[in-house]
C-alpha cells in the first residue's frame, strides 16, 4: 500500500508528538527537532524505534541519523566536521538540507539541521525502497 505524502506526515508528527511529549502543532514540516522540539540525543533512538514500529521499516543505525560520522576521527577535526566528513554527510543524508550547516561545521550543531520534513522525506525514501 502506497502512503502519500500526507499521510506520511501525519504519522511522522504522531509520532514525534508522543516522543518528544510536544503539542501537535509544535510538530509542523519546518521545525528542527532539536531547536524547536527539544529534542535531546536519547531522543533520536526512541523516534528511531517508533517509525520502525509505526511504519514497518527497518533503520539501521547511523543510517537516519549518522552519529557514528562525528566519531570518526577522519571526519572530524576540533570539534568541526571537515571536507571529508561533509561529503559522507551529504551522501548519508540525501533526505536533510545541510546548506545551514555548511558554514558553522561544529559537531555540537548537527543536531540542528534535522527538521521534521527531513524526517519525512527519510520516511518516504525507505517506503519508496521497500515497495521497489
Amino acid at each position: 500500500m502506497t502512503m502519500t505524502a500526507d499521510e506520511v506526515f501525519d504519522k511522522v508528527r504522531q509520532v514525534l508528538t508522543e516522543a518528544l511529549v510536544v503539542e501537535e502543532e509544535e510538530v509542523t514540516t519546518s521545525a528542527k527537532l532539536v531547536d524547536d522540539l527539544g529534542a535531546e540525543s536519547i531522543d533520536f533512538l526512541d523516534i528511531q524505534f517508533r517509525l520502525e514500529k509505526s511504519f514497518g521499516i527497518k533503520i539501521e543505525e547511523g543510517e537516519m541519523f549518522p552519529v557514528n560520522v562525528l566519531d570518526d576521527p577522519q571526519y572530524v577535526l576540533d570539534e568541526k566536521i571537515t571536507d571529508k566528513g561533509m561529503e559522507e554527510l551529504r551522501q548519508r543524508l540525501a533526505h536533510v538540507d545541510l546548506s545551514e550547516f555548511e558554514s558553522d561545521r561544529s559537531v555540537g550543531a548537527v543536531g540542528g539541521v534535522f527538521t521534521v520534513d527531513s524526517v519525512v522525506k527519510f520516511v518516504e525514501s525507505k517506503l519508496a525502497g521497500a515497495s521497489a
